[in-house]
């Protein structure tokens, strides 16, 4: 009878323990990990880093969802969801069409409306431009949960940018858009400035619309006309992340490519017409043949764009040498475990020689997910929020 009590004790204090260690390491692993540029001014950005308490106070921590423990599960509960309305991302967007000067067209969509930017009251008020990555769009649940805070916690003008055919945008070019032309988003930039030019503008971009900022700040550094900017998620070293999309595995194979190309060939059939009188003739059915999004960027961005094949592209396309040059408060939000643009590529060194970057690191976020809580909240939203709020003060 003893003994028995004795051998349940034991288990129950080997289970304690190990319950103890699991959830002590699940706390530790949680911390945020901080890369700042070192000072050489008060116009640094570690002054505005202290009105971010979501990444330095003595709390700041990402916990993830328990049953979203690892970046694969965060990045595929990111994509489910990219349709979902809830009270964080129920918004009704005012779509304006922009016509770009080959022709082709940007969608503009306003949250609010762009009715209240003539108001008294909301003249000069700051707007906070959206680039969504690759395929993205202002329909994804996190651009919309992100605007909407945005919007209503900060009391400014939203404005997402949907790129060429995405979002339900016509394609009326044949030409596309990539990783590395700023283009599209500099005349955004002029557009906005020429139109609300009391209006401070601040940006935030996610993945491939991430990488586009950064290149943008970078290369035209004091002349860049934003006022500060966030990335999320960004590869920064685009071969690195072409490497790790194109890998053979159960995500890539069934999960993450499959819903990219179901994306890409959904673009290429509503605009077909459009795409064949494109002078590079693209082999229409091969596109329609692929499977991983090498073989449409073999097929149809590198041609369009000059490039020997896919992965001269890729090396084309980092924007991790453009974070030098980079003259703006400046965020980046990355994961240790994002399974689409993996931290190799990440340019940490980079960053801590910059004093006007900083580049905040999670051990668990996965591609765009940072999903925090019982019932999954995006953990980003915060830090973005405050960050934007510190750079207006």
């Amino acid at each position: 009878m003893i003994s028995d009590y004795k051998k349940r004790l034991s288990y129950l204090v080997v289970a304690g323990a190990a319950a103890y260690y699991g959830a002590s390491k699940y706390i530790q692993d949680s911390k945020i990990q901080l890369v700042v540029g070192q000072e050489d001014s008060e116009e640094g950005i570690e002054k505005l880093l202290e009105q971010c308490p979501s990444l330095t106070s003595n709390e700041a921590k990402l916990l993830p969802t328990p049953y979203l423990c690892n970046g694969i599960l965060q990045t595929i509960y990111c994509t489910k969801i990219a349709l979902t309305t809830d009270k964080q991302s129920d918004i009704t967007y005012d779509r304006e069409s922009m016509t770009m000067s080959d022709e082709g067209t940007v969608s503009l969509d306003w949250y609010p409306e762009r009715t209240y930017m003539e108001k008294a009251e909301r003249k000069g008020k700051p707007i906070v431009l959206v680039v969504p990555g690759l395929g993205g769009s202002a329909y994804e649940y996190h651009v919309r949960c992100t605007v909407k805070q945005l919007a209503d916690n900060l009391n400014v003008q939203t404005v997402v940018c949907n790129h060429r055919g995405s979002g339900r945008t016509p394609l009326t070019s044949p030409r596309l858009y990539n990783a590395y032309d700023t283009s599209d988003l500099q005349a955004i930039i002029k557009y906005m400035g020429s139109k609300y030019p009391e209006s401070r503008l601040l940006c935030v971009g996610y993945s491939m619309g991430a990488n586009l900022i950064t290149r943008y700040l970078g290369e035209f550094g004091d002349e860049a006309k934003l006022h500060g900017a966030v990335a999320i998620s960004c590869p920064f070293d685009t071969f690195v992340a072409g490497k790790a999309m194109n890998a053979r595995g159960y995500f890539n194979d069934w999960l993450f490519q499959p819903n990219l190309m179901a994306t890409i060939k959904r673009v290429i059939r509503r605009n077909l017409q459009v795409v064949q009188t494109s002078p590079l003739n693209y082999d229409i059915d091969a596109i329609m043949k692929a499977k991983r999004m090498m073989e449409v960027d073999n097929l149809v961005t590198a041609r369009a764009y000059g490039h020997q094949d896919c992965w001269d592209y890729y090396k084309a396309a980092s924007s991790a040498e453009f974070v030098d040059g980079i003259k703006r408060p400046f965020l980046a939000i990355n994961a240790e475990d994002d399974p689409v643009t993996p931290v190799d590529g990440v340019p940490q060194g980079r960053f801590a020689k910059n004093p006007m970057t900083a580049l905040a690191l999670v051990k668990h976020g996965g591609h765009i997910g940072f999903f925090t809580g019982v019932t999954p909240r995006i953990w980003y939203i915060d830090p973005v929020v405050e960050f934007f709020q510190a750079v207006l003060q």
